[in-house]
Parts: C-alpha cells; structure tokens; sequence
C-alpha cells in the first residue's frame, strides 16, 4: 500500500497495489468482470488500516461495521494475468451513517475500471444503520 496523490493532485486519495493472480482470471488470462469489486474492497479496508481503523478492532470496540450498500462501476480496458494494478482510494461523501468512494483500478498509465461504492455503517449484531462512530469520523479527510 503506497500512500500516493493522484495524477490530478488531490492528496486525500490512497493508492493500493496488487496483483493479478490466476485465482483473478478466467479461461482466457483475463480479470473476471466481478473481482475488480474485491480489489476495490481490498482497497478501500488498507485505505481505512492506514488511517488507524482496523475493522475488526472497530468492531470490537464501538459494535460497528461497514456494508456495501450501492455499487456502480464502467469497465474500459482488462486487466490480464501478472499484471500490478494501482487501485485508488478517494472519499467523496460523507453522511452521518454512510461513505460515497470513488475507485479506480490502473495498470501502469492505463484505467481499467472505475466506480463509485457506497458503504454503510450498521450496528454489527442488528444490521440496522447507525451513525459512524467518533473514531471513524474524525480520522477522515
């Protein structure tokens, strides 16, 4: 995980680096369409770790965790076999009881795929919604 700034010069986004193993490809070398959402997940979870929030030690903590509750993602170019992708981290709104991300995966200077995740705080035994907690919401840009 490299927290870099990106090409447009924001230094609130993070950056993770991964790469594609053949568990992340189909019949053809070729990322399957659905796991660019666990790089955005593997993402987003060393994103909130580099600001000091573990999920499992917020949970332990405040009883709180995160869920997807909305995604939207464009897919432009495949991601192949070996390849080292950059996925990108970058808050764009904050609610009482929820977080709008938008993600990017690239390879090299090339975007692959692109998509905006809302994630929800819910209480980790009732699921029902509730505001983030103190310790997430003061820790973020």
């Amino acid at each position: 995980m490299l927290p870099l700034s990106s090409a447009a010069g924001s230094d609130t986004v993070f950056h993770h680096l991964l790469r594609v193993y053949w568990e992340d490809t189909d019949a053809g070398g070729v990322v399957f369409y659905a796991n660019y959402l666990k790089f955005f997940e593997r993402a987003r979870t060393e994103w909130l770790r580099a600001l000091g929030l573990g999920q499992q030690a917020l949970r332990d903590s405040t009883g709180a965790i995160f869920v997807v509750t909305d995604t939207q993602v464009r897919y432009l170019w495949p991601a192949r076999l070996d390849d080292e992708l950059r996925v990108s981290v970058d808050l764009k709104k904050r609610g009482s009881a929820s977080l709008s991300i938008a993600q990017q995966a690239w390879c090299g200077q090339r975007l692959l795929a692109e998509g905006e995740i809302r994630i929800g705080c819910v209480d980790a035994h009732s699921f029902r919604p509730r505001r983030l907690p103190t310790e997430v919401s003061s820790l973020l840009p």
